[in-house]
Protein backbone atom coordinates (compact mmCIF):
# COMPACT_ATOMS: atom_id res chain seq x y z
CA UNK A 1 0.00 0.00 0.00
CA UNK A 2 1.33 3.29 -0.66
CA UNK A 3 0.84 6.02 1.56
CA UNK A 4 -1.19 8.82 0.36
CA UNK A 5 -0.50 12.73 0.66
CA UNK A 6 -3.25 12.40 3.34
CA UNK A 7 -1.79 9.67 5.41
CA UNK A 8 1.81 11.52 5.66
CA UNK A 9 -0.26 14.88 6.54
CA UNK A 10 -2.17 12.70 8.90
CA UNK A 11 1.26 10.97 10.31
CA UNK A 12 2.69 14.54 10.69
CA UNK A 13 0.22 15.96 12.51
CA UNK A 14 -0.31 12.54 14.39
CA UNK A 15 3.68 12.80 15.83
CA UNK A 16 3.33 16.59 16.42
CA UNK A 17 0.14 15.90 18.73
CA UNK A 18 0.64 12.91 20.44
CA UNK A 19 4.47 13.22 20.33
CA UNK A 20 7.08 10.19 18.74
CA UNK A 21 7.10 7.51 21.85
CA UNK A 22 2.82 7.60 21.45
CA UNK A 23 2.63 7.11 17.63
CA UNK A 24 6.00 4.60 17.55
CA UNK A 25 4.16 2.16 20.40
CA UNK A 26 1.17 2.28 18.19
CA UNK A 27 2.45 1.74 14.85
CA UNK A 28 4.75 -1.08 16.32
CA UNK A 29 1.70 -2.61 17.73
CA UNK A 30 -0.50 -2.53 14.68
CA UNK A 31 -1.21 -6.28 13.05
CA UNK A 32 -2.66 -7.46 10.12
CA UNK A 33 -5.86 -7.26 12.00
CA UNK A 34 -5.47 -3.34 13.51
CA UNK A 35 -3.96 -1.92 9.84
CA UNK A 36 -6.19 -0.79 7.89
CA UNK A 37 -8.07 0.99 10.94
CA UNK A 38 -4.19 2.71 11.82
CA UNK A 39 -3.99 4.01 8.54
CA UNK A 40 -8.32 5.05 8.66
CA UNK A 41 -7.50 6.98 11.47
CA UNK A 42 -4.30 8.51 10.41
CA UNK A 43 -5.79 9.54 7.09
CA UNK A 44 -9.36 10.27 8.26
CA UNK A 45 -9.17 12.16 12.02
CA UNK A 46 -5.24 12.98 11.69
CA UNK A 47 -5.08 14.13 7.83
CA UNK A 48 -8.62 15.43 7.44
CA UNK A 49 -9.70 16.77 10.43
CA UNK A 50 -6.76 17.82 12.47
CA UNK A 51 -4.71 18.94 9.67
CA UNK A 52 -7.58 21.57 8.94
CA UNK A 53 -6.77 25.26 9.18
CA UNK A 54 -9.67 26.80 10.65
CA UNK A 55 -8.87 25.73 14.11
CA UNK A 56 -5.51 25.96 16.08
CA UNK A 57 -4.28 22.34 17.50
CA UNK A 58 -4.92 24.20 20.97
CA UNK A 59 -9.11 24.69 20.08
CA UNK A 60 -8.85 21.15 18.60
CA UNK A 61 -7.34 19.95 21.81
CA UNK A 62 -10.43 21.63 23.98
CA UNK A 63 -12.85 19.97 21.42
CA UNK A 64 -11.79 16.73 21.49
CA UNK A 65 -11.19 16.52 25.41
CA UNK A 66 -14.82 18.01 25.59
CA UNK A 67 -16.41 15.19 23.48
CA UNK A 68 -14.18 12.49 24.68
CA UNK A 69 -14.95 13.19 28.23
CA UNK A 70 -19.04 13.58 27.14
CA UNK A 71 -18.73 10.02 25.36
CA UNK A 72 -17.04 8.69 28.11
CA UNK A 73 -14.25 7.63 26.45
CA UNK A 74 -11.72 7.77 29.42
CA UNK A 75 -8.34 6.23 27.86
CA UNK A 76 -8.81 8.89 25.11
CA UNK A 77 -9.16 11.38 27.37
CA UNK A 78 -6.49 10.87 29.51
CA UNK A 79 -4.52 10.42 26.15
CA UNK A 80 -5.45 14.30 25.28
CA UNK A 81 -4.83 15.34 28.00
CA UNK A 82 -1.31 14.34 27.65
CA UNK A 83 -0.93 15.34 24.31
CA UNK A 84 -1.76 18.99 25.86
CA UNK A 85 2.00 19.32 26.25
CA UNK A 86 1.80 19.65 22.70
CA UNK A 87 -1.41 21.51 21.44
CA UNK A 88 -0.88 24.70 23.88
CA UNK A 89 -4.19 23.78 25.63
CA UNK A 90 -3.74 24.87 29.51
CA UNK A 91 -5.83 23.29 32.21
CA UNK A 92 -7.38 26.27 32.38
CA UNK A 93 -8.88 25.69 28.78
CA UNK A 94 -9.50 21.80 30.02
CA UNK A 95 -11.79 22.71 33.05
CA UNK A 96 -13.73 25.46 31.01
CA UNK A 97 -14.42 22.48 28.37
CA UNK A 98 -15.05 20.07 30.88
CA UNK A 99 -17.59 22.59 32.63
CA UNK A 100 -19.60 22.96 29.14
CA UNK A 101 -19.39 19.02 29.37
CA UNK A 102 -21.71 19.39 32.86
CA UNK A 103 -23.95 21.63 31.28
CA UNK A 104 -24.65 19.86 28.00
CA UNK A 105 -23.73 16.23 28.58
CA UNK A 106 -24.52 16.06 32.01
CA UNK A 107 -22.62 15.93 35.23
CA UNK A 108 -22.08 13.13 35.73
CA UNK A 109 -20.12 12.66 32.48
CA UNK A 110 -17.86 15.54 33.39
CA UNK A 111 -17.55 14.47 37.41
CA UNK A 112 -15.76 11.69 35.65
CA UNK A 113 -14.19 13.51 33.27
CA UNK A 114 -12.92 15.22 36.00
CA UNK A 115 -11.35 12.19 37.66
CA UNK A 116 -9.83 11.35 34.41
CA UNK A 117 -8.06 14.74 33.93
CA UNK A 118 -7.08 14.91 37.32
CA UNK A 119 -4.85 11.66 37.05
CA UNK A 120 -4.01 12.44 34.16
CA UNK A 121 -1.95 16.11 35.35
CA UNK A 122 -0.94 14.05 38.66
CA UNK A 123 0.79 11.74 36.15
CA UNK A 124 2.22 14.49 34.06
CA UNK A 125 3.22 16.69 37.31
CA UNK A 126 5.63 13.36 37.97
CA UNK A 127 7.08 12.72 34.56
CA UNK A 128 5.02 10.18 33.62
Amino acid sequence: MSESERYKAGMAVRRQVLGDAHVDRAVAQTTEFDADFQAFITEGAWGSVWSRSQFTKRERSIVTIALLAALGHDEEVAMHVRATRNTGATREDIREALLHVAVYAGVPAANHAFKIVKKAFADMDQGS
